[in-house]
């Protein structure tokens, strides 16, 4: 049987719709609340991976940095290249931008610049070989010094420490307690 729909009745049908709405919309209300406070915590905690990751690097950097050069005077010197005094961190601003090299070996005749990577990548190479072709403008106190490359790396990508080693440069792979220079024993370095 069929109701027959009041005034009163469909009024208090539209009283329980707009109720629900409400309640619906609170619910929206809070869901929408909750997802800014997810979104703040997501973003917070960004900021602190992102803080660790500089820290990490930064720290895993200085550990590679020391590790090669530790045994880097002992190395170039068995190559014939008689260092006598390493550096690191060598940092200049040049055609407004900065320029760093990891460490500098030298001996007040020859000066030997080294990248560091923990990954060497083909990239890297090209980037520093560049870097070498200006760098007596650079750095115009080497101006006079017989200077050559060397690329440092834990891990090498692909043909990396090949290249590396055929654009001229002393390639040395760190080993876990030491670090040792690959270059076939009949390798010429080029002079920058």
């Amino acid at each position: 049987m069929e109701q027959e729909l009041s005034f009163e009745k469909i009024w208090l049908l539209f009283q329980e719709t707009d109720k629900e709405f409400k309640e619906t919309s609170r619910k929206f209300q809070e869901t929408d609340r909750k997802f800014q406070e997810t979104d703040r915590k997501f973003q917070e905690t960004d900021k602190r991976i992102r803080k660790l990751d500089r820290l990490f690097t930064g720290q895993w950097g200085k550990l590679m940095e020391s590790l090669v050069e530790g045994d880097l005077i002992e190395l170039l010197r068995a190559r014939g290249i008689s260092v006598n005094q390493t550096s690191q961190r060598l940092k200049t601003r040049y055609n407004n931008q900065d320029f760093e090299i990891d460490i500098v070996a030298k001996n007040g005749i020859e000066v030997v610049f080294v990248e560091i990577k923990t990954t060497l990548t083909p990239e890297d190479v090209e980037h520093f070989f560049k870097k070498l072709q200006i760098i007596k403008s650079v750095f115009s106190e080497y101006t006079n010094n017989t200077v050559y490359g060397a690329m440092a790396f834990l891990r090498s990508e692909s043909d990396a420490a090949l290249r590396a080693e055929r654009k001229g440069m002393f390639v040395i792979r760190a080993t876990g307690k030491s670090a040792s220079i690959i270059n076939s024993v009949d390798f010429q370095p080029v002079v920058f």
